[in-house]
């Protein structure tokens, strides 16, 4: 029993790893000295190896007394029987029933992670291309030496809508300035009129002259009010027809002459991939000029019917309201300098035009207080 504890005591007391077990006499000493270590005290089985209960405890009190270089992930301690020449081996490697040093190395991700930065850099580089072609297309066509798409029929209802709306920005712009000379000639009548009106009370002498004048530049300024109020409206009408109904109109063309481009740049690439040989390489870049093109027809054939119907629809909303307009503008017109004053009264009512009396927007004196 004696050597069976000397024994017992060189397991406890071995130096680090790397370095041979001390002696027996030695480990006795070192037994002696320490009697109360826990560690030293190892159960043994009648065939005189460790018991597997207490080997784990002696492994964690040993790997405490190790040096702080040399980590739990790192170390490995191995316990054999008497009969073993590796007993008390510290080894260097994973420990067991700890967890495995993880191996760095490149990140690769799951095809299902969506990365938004690779998403972005796609889109931009489609569009860059998108706008290389669409450019060369526009270069080609202003040199000669491109061929582009044309609709005659609808090319020539474009440029007729486009010179119709210049011409019709010229009326607005002249009924605007009409508007205003009206305007300032009915203000100054409205003050004309104020004017006779003090002098036919003040002058005795004068008095029917001063009034009958007085009458007819407040009868002139009260019919240029109704005048004004009609002129106002055609102005807002035809300000709606250019501005807003044409414009939408134009804004239409402008995404289908942007489609037509798309697809003369993409056809034009079609024609110059299929005029080349034909081979392993140019076969899928073939294919995909192909998936584009036919991609880019279908958004221009969308857009030319687009246009189409706006067109159709356009000149219908076009006849309806200048008709309407015209009509108005010549009725107010003859009725103010023919001075038939109720004749320009029905025309405001046919029309359903509502005047301003002055200083109706302003709020009442009990308002104010």
């Amino acid at each position: 029993m004696s050597e069976h504890r000397n024994e017992s005591a060189t397991l406890d007391e071995f130096p680090p790893a790397g370095e041979e077990v001390q002696s027996d006499s030695e480990g006795g000493a070192m037994a002696q000295e320490s009697p109360k270590n826990s560690a030293a005290e190892i159960p043994v089985t009648s065939n005189g190896q460790l018991e597997d209960s207490h080997e784990h405890s002696f492994n964690r009190d040993l790997k405490r007394s190790l040096p702080v270089g040399l980590g739990l992930s790192e170390t490995k301690i191995t316990s054999h029987g008497f009969d073993s020449t590796k007993e008390g081996v510290v080894e260097a490697g994973p420990f067991p029933g700890g967890r495995a040093q993880q191996k760095s190395g490149p990140v690769v991700l799951a095809d299902e992670v969506k990365n938004p930065a690779m998403e972005k850099l796609e889109l931009v580089r489609k569009w860059s291309l998108n706008t290389y072609k669409c450019t060369r297309q526009i270069i080609s066509e202003k040199l000669g030496r491109g061929s582009r798409t044309v609709d005659l029929e609808l090319e020539a209802q474009i440029d007729i809508l486009r010179d119709n709306k210049k011409k019709y920005e010229n009326i607005l712009k002249l009924a605007q300035t009409l508007s205003t000379q009206l305007f300032q000639m009915v203000h100054t009548q409205r003050q004309l009129g104020d004017a006779f009106a003090d002098l036919s009370l003040k002058s005795l002498e004068l008095h029917e002259e001063f009034g009958y004048n007085a009458d007819t530049q407040k009868l002139l300024a009260k019919n240029g009010e109704t005048l004004l109020g009609a002129i106002n409206f055609f102005i807002a009408n035809v300000n709606t027809l250019v501005n807003k109904t044409i414009e939408d109109t134009l804004l239409t063309v402008k995404q289908y002459e942007s489609a037509r481009i798309e697809y003369d740049a993409y056809r034009t690439d079609l024609e110059e991939l299929n005029l080349g040989p034909r081979d392993a390489n140019t076969l899928p870049k073939i294919e995909q000029s192909q998936q584009l093109f036919q991609v880019h027809k279908e958004k221009y054939d969308k857009m030319r019917n687009d246009v189409s119907i706006k067109l159709k629809f356009l000149e219908e909303n076009k006849v309806k309201v200048l008709h309407n307009q015209l009509v108005l503008f010549h009725n107010a017109i003859a009725a103010y300098f023919a001075g038939n004053q109720k004749q320009l009264e029905q025309t405001l009512k046919q029309f359903h035009i509502k005047l301003k009396t002055p200083g109706a927007d302003a709020p009442s004196w009990l308002e104010e207080q």
